[in-house]
């Protein structure tokens, strides 16, 4: 009976230790950007409110390309850019 509980005890351990582990991720270069200039931030809001008006989701393929043309990104990083950006400073952006 011990082996099993000690089994689940380890996989709990490794689940935390990614836990742990992801706010070093999120501290990243491209976050930071948005972390450190509150105003940056605000103005990608005041954007993805503006493709919203339009019926635009902040996260549908055409949202993200705007985002990654007028940021220099790639489309991953302008997707994680935006969600970022909606989690914090937008929350009724959709």
């Amino acid at each position: 009976m011990t082996r099993p509980r000690l089994c689940g005890l380890s996989l709990a351990a490794t689940a935390l230790s990614l836990i742990f582990a992801s706010p070093a991720l999120a501290d990243s270069a491209l976050l930071e950007s948005v972390k450190q200039n509150p105003q940056k931030a605000k103005s990608l809001c005041a954007e993805l409110q503006g493709l919203n008006a339009r019926g635009i989701s902040y996260n549908s393929p055409e949202a993200t390309a705007q985002i990654a043309q007028q940021q220099g990104l790639n489309t991953t990083d302008a997707e994680i850019l935006s969600t970022y950006v909606v989690g914090l400073y937008c929350p009724t952006v959709r």
